[in-house]
């Protein structure tokens, strides 16, 4: 049933744009016109989000982040197990939910730590990727807070996953 939903969904809008006597095909190609426009726009900032990933990940800064990271993260009460997962999130939701498949192949579903990592990864959000299609869509160049603000919040979000899964 699921496989027949986009394509009734397509159906039913050109029925109702013809009844309506919507120019469907001519909204249709107005509406190309300007994803093409919005992907021009976003395409720069996209490819260096994307580079920067694949540099942070390549270089072992990662690694080394994660090494720095460990015991404060620890202390807050997150799982060191974790701690590559909180750090990864907001640059790669794929790369994040890779790791969380390995610790449920490493630790088993019902672990503590893999039902903390599920409720970091299904609650946060991939900060770097949601900031750049934001902010090259908006134009707004004032960045300063708004990426702490968001990295501190997911930080916070982490501890409180963890804080909720300890206790239930």
């Amino acid at each position: 049933m699921s496989a027949y939903i986009i394509p009734l969904f397509i159906l039913v809008v050109i029925v109702v744009g013809f009844f309506r006597r919507v120019p469907v095909y001519g909204s249709f190609v107005t509406g190309v016109k300007g994803s093409l426009d919005l992907l021009l726009s976003i395409m720069p900032y996209f490819t260096v989000i994307l580079i920067a990933v694949e540099l942070f990940t390549a270089s072992g800064l990662g690694a080394k982040l994660e090494r720095l990271l460990e015991p404060a993260f620890t202390a807050l009460g997150i799982p060191s197990e974790l701690t590559q997962l909180v750090i990864i999130r907001p640059l790669s939701g794929n790369g994040s939910i890779a790791m969380l498949q390995t610790l449920m192949n490493e630790y088993g579903a019902d672990s503590y730590i893999v039902r903390c990592g599920s409720v970091i990864v299904g609650a946060s959000e991939t900060t770097f990727y949601v900031a750049t299609i934001y902010f090259s869509t908006v134009k707004e160049k004032k960045l300063r807070y708004a990426i702490p603000v968001c990295l501190a919040a997911s930080l916070v979000g982490a501890v409180a996953a963890c804080a909720l899964c300890r206790i239930m």
